[in-house]
This record gives structure tokens, C-alpha cells and sequence, in this order.
């Protein structure tokens, strides 16, 4: 069945009833579908990014082509993949799909747009009142509190547990609007913690790098907690959704809930190597440039000095001193004629 078919046949995804086809290793990297709510967004993110590139090489500034590539190549690109492809057409069908599309929108499309630092961008590129707006948003209230490391790191943790233990995941799978909200939402909480762990760009508040790294410690193995949970449960989720697809080909619903919790785990712990891989780089760098800074600011200080000393001009040569006083003898004094007798 061609690409357009299996469009024709799940519309966007499939609905109860649909009988979706089989999902062979060819079907998988070869079918397409089209999502055009998820569609519309990626490509004018992308293309305001590349326009606010183009106005600032425009002008003579530049701007760094890895950033360019990590948010338009890399983040939007797996944005594309996650809800266009096979992965998006078949994520109502098999929770395991569905968990590698959860991990693409919710890790590695959020660390891919923050290390294009957009928002760098646009500070640099928006007119006078948009660049005025924008930095009042930064500061606001509601930024803050969001970006406030521990309240971004407890809604990355807390969330996908409130989605699959309860009845939102299954209204999610029913529901077209609250289905593409749902991709939404997992970029949009993965961008709260990345931005703040791995982000180029300003914001209220940036802990330390050592800090950084603790609290990737600490809420990465949380994914795996959750793999684990999935793994063990004893019900399938979202079981009346899934029943009603009549699927005949393919894992059973238990077995294939079973390898959702295991991508999850599995995944959780290689996209955590490539956030302590990237902290690691930033670390280092950051360091780098503090003893470049550093440098500059002893070399500053020693031409000030040197500068202050030749102003003064050279030392006095000191003045002549009497032999009186520099402890020779004295002449003996003339002697007087002698009187005569």
C-alpha cells in the first residue's frame, strides 16, 4: 500500500474500527502521512529562524552555522519525523510507536532548538518595540517561575507520569485536537528543562554548570522509572482505544506495551548521554572563555601599571654631596704667620 493509501486509509491516524495496515520494516521507513496542524507550525518556526538568519547576515553580522543546523536541520527535522512520518500515521496504533515519537518531541527536538538559541536570534534581528516586548516577557512573572530550575525540572519529571496513569492519555488517542495538542505540549515541557540545562539563549534564571549537571543526574533516570512502571503494569493503557482497532497483525497489546516501557528506558538513557555529552563540551568551554577574560583583564591591569610608571617619568638622579658630608676630612686650616720677637 503506497504512501497516499495509507493516508486515504488512517485519514491523519487511525480511528476505532479502521483496521490499519500491517506495519512491516519497509512500511515503516517509507510510508508517509500528513499532519497539517503540526506541519503549519514547523515550517514557520523554521522559517522565521531562517529569515531572522538571512537580516542579520544581510547587514554584515554573522551568526553561527551550528546553530542554524541544530535548530533548522536537526530540530525541525525531527519535529518532521515524529509527525509526519510512518512514526505519526501508526502513533494511535501501537503505544510502542507512540513512545519513540513521545521521546523525538519531548528530548530531542526541545535540546535541538535550544542549542540554536532562537531566542539570541531574534533579540538580534526584531525592531526596537518587538525586542522591547520580548524582553519584558523574558522578565515577566510567569517566565521566571517556569524557568525556575526546580519548578521547569519537576513539570519535565511529573508530566508524562499525569499523562499515562491517567485518563488523558486515551482522550488524547480519541480526540484529533487534544492528539496534536498532545505533541505540542510534550515540545513545549521539553523546552522548559532543556532551555534552562543546555540553552545559549537569556533567561531569568541559569544555574551553574555544576548545578546543571546534578539536575540532569537527577530527572533523566526518571524516563527510565517510567519505562519501568510501564513494563510492570498488569493493565494495558488506553485498553478500550486499542481493542476497538481490531489490530490482527502484530505484537499483542500487552506484549506491545511491554516494548514501549522498554524503549522508554532504553531511550531515557542514550539521550542522557548526549545531554551530559553536551554539557560536558559547554563546560569546557565556558571555562576556556573565563580564562581568556581572565587573561585579557591581567593584561589589562599590567599596561595600566606600566603606563601609570612611564608617566611618572624617570627616577631624579640624586644631588652632589659635600665631602663634609660624606664623611671625608677636612682640609686642615691655614696656619697663621708667627708674630715676630
Amino acid at each position: 500500500m503506497g504512501g497516499s493509501t495509507l493516508a486515504a486509509a488512517l485519514g491523519a491516524h487511525a480511528t476505532s474500527g479502521s483496521q490499519p495496515p500491517p506495519l512491516t520494516p519497509l512500511r515503516l521507513l517509507t510510508e508517509w502521512t500528513f499532519a497539517p496542524v503540526p506541519a503549519v507550525l514547523i515550517a514557520a518556526f523554521a522559517g522565521l529562524y531562517c529569515y531572522g538568519v538571512h537580516r542579520l547576515r544581510a547587514r554584515g553580522d554573522r551568526w553561527s552555522r551550528w546553530r542554524s543546523f541544530f535548530f533548522v536541520g536537526l530540530g525541525s527535522g525531527a519535529a518532521v519525523l515524529a509527525t509526519q512520518s510512518a512514526l505519526a500515521a501508526y502513533d494511535t496504533v501501537l503505544i510502542s510507536v507512540h513512545m519513540v515519537q513521545h521521546m523525538l518531541l519531548n528530548m530531542l527536538v526541545p535540546i535541538f532548538l535550544a542549542l540554536g538559541a532562537p531566542i539570541t536570534l531574534a533579540l538580534r534581528t526584531l525592531p526596537g518595540s518587538g525586542r522591547r516586548t520580548l524582553v519584558r516577557v523574558l522578565h515577566s512573572r510567569a517566565v521566571r517561575v517556569l524557568t525556575f530550575p526546580v519548578v521547569a525540572g519537576a513539570i519535565f519529571i511529573a508530566n508524562p507520569f499525569v499523562l499515562y496513569f491517567s485518563g488523558l492519555y486515551e482522550a488524547t488517542l480519541r480526540n484529533p485536537v487534544l492528539h496534536d495538542l498532545n505533541h505540542l505540549h510534550f515540545v513545549v515541557v521539553g523546552c522548559l528543562w532543556f532551555w534552562v540545562l543546555l540553552g545559549l539563549d537569556p533567561l531569568p534564571s541559569r544555574p551553574p554548570y555544576p548545578l546543571r549537571m546534578l539536575g540532569a543526574f537527577a530527572t533523566l533516570p526518571f524516563h527510565a522509572f517510567l519505562g519501568v512502571a510501564i513494563m510492570s503494569a498488569t493493565a494495558v493503557m488506553a485498553a478500550d482505544w486499542y481493542e476497538s482497532l481490531n489490530r490482527q497483525w502484530g505484537p499483542s497489546l500487552f506484549d506491545d506495551q511491554q516494548l514501549a516501557g522498554g524503549i522508554l528506558w532504553a531511550a531515557g538513557d542514550l539521550v542522557g548521554l548526549v545531554v551530559f555529552t553536551v554539557l560536558f563540551f559547554q563546560w569546557a568551554s565556558a571555562s576556556e572563555r573565563e580564562a581568556e577574560r581572565e587573561d585579557r583583564r591581567l593584561d589589562r591591569l599590567a599596561a595600566a601599571e606600566a603606563a601609570a610608571a612611564a608617566a611618572s617619568g624617570p627616577p631624579a638622579a640624586p644631588a652632589a654631596v659635600p665631602p663634609q658630608a660624606a664623611g671625608a676630612p677636612a682640609s686642615a686650616p691655614a696656619t697663621p704667620p708667627s708674630a715676630g720677637v
